[in-house]
């Protein structure tokens, strides 16, 4: 009996295993370059709806539902990406300033802070990229954000690769409240 209860358990735990999940990462996208920023910028953790905090990459919040990747998820924690990509973005729009996240390994005195709130990161009814973000220059400008890219495919890849682009836009608008 042990016998035969041993190969039906077995497969059970084969037939339940999930697949490998893949894995995607936002990457920075070149920008103008506007020289005469500050010396040294920190980049403060990134706020992020909660919605958007978990490992599956948030494909639409129309008609007030949460609509996740089918085994798709983010190769690190968005908030960071986030953040990891900014400050790649914010050094090649900036030439001659430091910048730095607040959550890295890196401190030195700021000459400018930098706070972001990303409420919005996934797709409307029609498909496009909708970035939704606030943004301050401590002690200075802050500027509500509101970005759509529509991406060069439907699939997840044309997805990411429109959310990098968006990420990007905010580079840019960022890099002005610093000039």
């Amino acid at each position: 009996m042990i016998r035969l209860a041993f190969p039906l358990v077995l497969m059970l735990l084969i037939g339940c295993a999930s697949p490998t999940p893949n894995l995607f990462t936002l990457a920075p996208v070149a920008g103008e370059v506007r020289p005469g920023g500050p010396k040294v910028v920190q980049l403060r953790q990134i706020g992020l709806a909660k919605y958007l905090d978990r490992p599956q990459i948030v494909r639409s919040t129309d008609d007030y539902r949460v609509m996740l990747g089918n085994n798709e998820r983010w190769g690190e924690p968005l908030g960071a990406m986030l953040s990891r990509v900014l400050v790649e973005n914010l050094t090649q729009r900036l030439p001659g300033t430091v910048v730095f996240g607040e959550g890295g390994a890196i401190t030195a005195e700021p000459n400018a802070i930098v706070e972001v709130d990303v409420q919005r990161l996934d797709t409307d009814q029609s498909g496009a990229v909708v970035l939704v973000a606030q943004a301050a220059r401590r002690g200075g400008v802050t500027r509500a954000v509101r970005l759509s890219v529509q991406p060069a495919s439907s699939d997840t890849a044309g997805e990411i690769g429109a959310m990098s682009i968006a990420v990007g836009q905010l580079a840019d608008a960022i890099a002005g409240m610093l000039r």
